[in-house]
């Protein structure tokens, strides 16, 4: 079995699971010395790091591949529009559209009640 190369996101991932385990009373899986420990100051964070660089976390990350294909890929067909009819629907467009304006500051005013914001009609 060769050593999984782990990504920043997974390495971060495992050392705070296992961090949590530590830190919920779970039994080491290394021998550390308590000279080590206090050393360490008795830090979750950094026996789980321990732990991970010496390769005793059974843990694995399953990375899933994309399907290889064979053979060219086809390209999709979109249908071509003549000119004739681009025009029609250029017009059908303009025609039936409504041209927008810019709201005014006194359209707004009107809306919410005059200046001073209230609703007393």
């Amino acid at each position: 079995m060769t050593p999984q190369i782990f990504t920043k996101y997974e390495r971060a991932r495992i050392l705070g699971a296992r961090a949590l385990q530590i830190a919920m009373n779970a039994p080491l899986l290394l021998k550390i010395k308590k000279e080590d420990l206090e050393k360490i100051g008795f830090d979750a964070l950094k026996i789980a790091e321990i732990e991970l660089n010496s390769d005793v976390l059974p843990i694995s990350i399953h990375k899933p591949m994309p399907k290889k294909r064979e053979g060219k890929l086809k390209r999709t067909k979109t249908p071509q529009m003549e000119d004739a009819e681009k025009e029609k629907l250029e017009k059908e467009i303009i025609e039936e559209g409504e041209i927008m304006e810019l709201v005014k500051p006194e359209d707004e005013e009107e809306d919410f009640g005059g200046e001073n914001g209230s609703d007393e009609d």
